[in-house]
């Protein structure tokens, strides 16, 4: 008997979120990210520099995403942020929104060294007529977030006795020969 009525996904909000598991003698040396987030935001003419560590980190969630979700991604952008005791971040956008075609097309939160229990990351959003929801995760040392760039979305701190150091990272779907973005089914 055939469906007379069939459903068609137009949209989804999916947020990916796990512990990053290096393979047996890998580890991500969250020493050395910890000194390029400070460094990069102490000093306006230095950029986040590139390393071993980052790149493995990259890696990781980029083959993650493409084994688990056949969602195929190219780095965009990364920056480390700091939070200080009560801190919380003023709401972000990883998206440009005057120039979409060549905007992040997920953002990536990872939990470099988080001071326990004391961080979170809310990401807002709408569900058709039910505006202004939002959604908040904990931010965990040596875990990450991801969701879709264009979803706005804050961090908050609260009762933390340390610094709590986040990289951020953007992911774009790499463009087909036609131009267009596809992901991996």
């Amino acid at each position: 008997m055939k469906k007379q009525i069939e459903k068609i996904l137009l949209s989804e909000t999916g947020i990916y979120h796990g512990s990053v598991n290096m393979p047996k003698d890998w580890h991500i040396d969250k020493e050395t990210l910890v000194k390029d987030i400070t460094i990069s935001n102490y000093y306006e003419d230095v950029s986040y520099p590139f390393s071993k560590t980052w790149d493995m980190l990259k890696v990781y969630v980029s083959d993650f995403m493409r084994l688990e979700y056949g969602i195929d991604l190219t780095i965009k952008k990364t920056y480390g942020v700091f939070f200080e005791k009560n801190e919380i971040s003023k709401p972000k956008l990883e998206i440009d929104m005057s120039n979409l075609n060549n905007s992040a097309d997920f953002v990536c939160i990872y939990g470099v060294e988080i001071d326990k229990d004391t961080c979170n990351a809310t990401i807002l959003y709408d569900d058709n007529r039910k505006k202004g929801l939002s959604w908040t995760i904990p931010i965990e040392t040596n875990k990450f977030i991801m969701f879709p760039a264009s979803q706005q979305y804050y961090i908050t701190n609260l009762k933390n006795s340390f610094l709590n150091f986040i990289q951020i990272m953007t992911f774009t779907f790499p463009p087909q020969q036609d131009g267009r973005y596809k992901t991996i089914k």
